[in-house]
């Protein structure tokens, strides 16, 4: 297991909530004897000068952890920075679900103790790359860790694109949009849209439509190594946008084209010892335990 020497600290901005478990994070860690580096935003919020401040992305380079206070939002912001350093996230709930921020704020010292022990778990999550071509010029791009939509962005209009994967024909749509998600996004907007849940080891992504215009379009899930290409119809009424982790990329004209690939580089998540993915979900979804508990 990876010795910590440099811990960084992000934290959701706005909150009450985050900035008192930021303060007691950095006690615990001076306490310990760690060299606390703060994102520079996230110092700004703590009116705090007294320890080292970065940029998200020097984070990544400077420090052996980064630990992430606030929701999973706060987490995918903080992800799609740090995948290029590969260095460890660990996430501290202070949103809703937090299906990513496992660690409670009541079991902080506990928790992170922990990890920064040695007794932790690392698992790597992937991310979409999201390029948007025009006349074969690129005129936007985006990443995700949850997912990539594409939706009628204000207006209420069906989208009519045609589907590509692997350079096969696969369907021509009306509809709302496609959502294309990660086996991490599968718990969020995908799922609210009827997709299905998805290990965090499968190495598969899941295309959900959105209210689509035909009673037999379903999800579908494919290869995580696929290439997806969206051929937006050149008679579309409406310029329909690309979200990325619900972050609105771009805005595609028709005979547009939209190209979702894997990004080479992961997330690799920090969970401490003993993390469950059913009981997260168990918990999180609020299903029933085992009979006669």
């Amino acid at each position: 297991m990876q010795s910590f020497k440099n811990i960084g600290l992000i934290g959701r901005l706005g909150s009450v909530k985050v900035v008192d478990t930021l303060r007691r994070l950095i006690r615990y860690l001076d306490d310990a004897g760690y060299h606390v580096i703060v994102e520079d935003r996230t110092a700004s919020a703590l009116l705090d000068r007294g320890h080292a401040e970065a940029s998200r992305r020097m984070l990544g380079e400077l420090c052996d952890l980064v630990i992430v206070v606030g929701g999973d939002g706060s987490l995918l912001g903080a992800a799609r920075t740090l995948c290029h350093s590969g260095t460890l996230v660990l996430g501290v709930n202070r949103g809703r679900l937090g299906f990513l921020t496992d660690i409670s704020p009541d079991e902080l010292e506990e928790r992170v103790g922990e990890v920064l022990s040695g007794q932790y778990e690392v698992e790597q999550r992937f991310l979409l790359d999201a390029e948007l071509y025009r006349d074969e010029m690129l005129v936007g791009s985006g990443d995700a860790l949850n997912e990539v939509v594409l939706h009628p962005g204000k207006a209420v209009r069906m989208i009519e694109f045609e589907l590509f994967i692997d350079g096969q024909f696969v369907y021509s749509q009306r509809s709302d949009g496609l959502i294309i998600a990660t086996p991490t996004g599968s718990t969020a907007y995908a799922m609210s849209g009827g997709g299905p849940i998805m290990h965090p080891r499968l190495d598969a992504l899941t295309l959900v439509p959105m209210f689509p215009h035909t009673l037999s379009s379903r999800p579908i899930v494919i290869d995580a190594s696929c290439e997806i290409r969206i051929h937006i119809g050149e008679t579309n009424q409406t310029y329909p946008h690309i979200s990325c982790d619900g972050q609105t990329r771009a805005v595609a004209k028709p005979d547009d084209v939209l190209l979702i690939r894997r990004k080479p580089q992961s997330i690799n998540l920090v969970h401490p010892l003993g993390h469950d993915f059913y009981d997260v979900l168990r918990s999180k979804l609020g299903w029933s335990n085992r009979l006669g508990d």
